[in-house]
């Protein structure tokens, strides 16, 4: 029975061990709206390495300025690169943790159930097929990345000018994805692996390549966070595991 007792109490000691070595392990990921659902299937088999991964998500532009007032984060994943060089200038990330993983596609998307296809070119009449009310879905094109990477489209195809002023700015693409899906905007430019993430959009036109700025993530850790943990989720994102996982949601590979 003593033995079975002393048993029982190491045990004990071992769970308790291990629940603080988890606690000790856990790490607080800023990221990008875009990247929701590809990093919460990431987080599983970090879990079970060992790193345990809460996030906060939204647009860039807003998690920067929370980095830079002082928000707890351990790592910053941006969906574009300046963001990031915002906080680079500022000494607010670790230089040499400074990785770019992942690259994506701008889309044009519509409701389902209205799944017209449409050539984006010089020639796409917007006017005509946002009609005398539409207005067309996507981020702030003053703050927010997707919405900056639609307006360079946009000007470069020679559209911005006419229908510049029919932008619904959002807070982060996910918000411009939920007003289409809602039929609150008639056309959204979002990332191709939102438009992926939701059965209530259609892909309506692909914006050519060249005509925006290359889509990419960087991901950083945040200054004075430096750690094995936040060093293990960086390394994870480029591994062929995590590859394979950022693929699977429609992440490319950035050259």
């Amino acid at each position: 029975m003593r033995r079975q007792f002393l048993s029982l109490i190491a045990a004990a000691a071992l769970t308790v061990g291990s629940a603080v070595s988890a606690k000790a392990q856990e790490i607080t990921v800023y990221a990008a709206a875009s990247m929701t659902d590809a990093l919460e299937a990431i987080a599983a088999p970090l879990r079970a390495k060992g790193v345990a991964a809460k996030f906060s998500f939204g647009s860039s532009s807003t998690l920067a300025r929370q980095i830079e007032n002082g928000a707890p984060a351990d790592l910053f994943v941006s969906a574009d690169e300046e963001w990031m060089n915002y906080l680079a200038t500022r000494n607010l990330i670790v230089p040499d943790s400074r990785k770019t993983f992942a690259g994506n596609d701008l889309v044009l998307i519509a409701p389902a159930d209205k799944p017209t296809k449409i050539e984006i070119s010089r020639s796409t009449d917007f006017a005509a097929l946002l009609g005398p009310q539409g207005r067309i879905a996507t981020g702030d094109p003053a703050h927010v990345p997707v919405g900056r990477y639609a307006k360079a489209a946009l000007e470069n195809l020679g559209h911005w000018n006419a229908i510049g002023n029919r932008i619904a700015g959002a807070e982060n693409v996910r918000v411009a994805l939920t007003l289409v899906e809602r039929g609150e905007a008639p056309f959204g430019i979002v990332y191709g692996t939102d438009a992926k993430s939701s059965p209530r959009v259609a892909v309506v036109g692909m914006f050519p390549a060249g005509s925006y700025p290359p889509v990419t993530y960087p991901a950083a850790i945040v200054a004075k966070r430096d750690a094995k943990p936040v060093r293990d989720f960086i390394a994870f994102l480029s591994s062929a595991e995590g590859k394979a996982i950022l693929q699977r949601f429609g992440f490319s590979t950035p050259n």
